[in-house]
């Protein structure tokens, strides 16, 4: 179920972009970096770091 959801998300988004892009190709290059950005802090948000405390 969680699967699914993340796959929903994802074509969301990419439509989102695609969206954009047609209208201005470097608004949707920032917006893609930023939404990337929050895809990889919500990947490693779960996560414990191994840090040395």
């Amino acid at each position: 179920m969680v699967r699914l959801v993340l796959v929903l998300e994802l074509l969301c988004t990419a439509a989102l972009l695609l969206g954009v892009a047609l209208m201005s190709v470097p608004a949707a290059l920032v917006l893609g970096g930023a939404l990337g950005v929050v895809a990889c802090e919500r990947a490693t948000a779960g996560r414990e770091t191994g840090g040395g405390r």
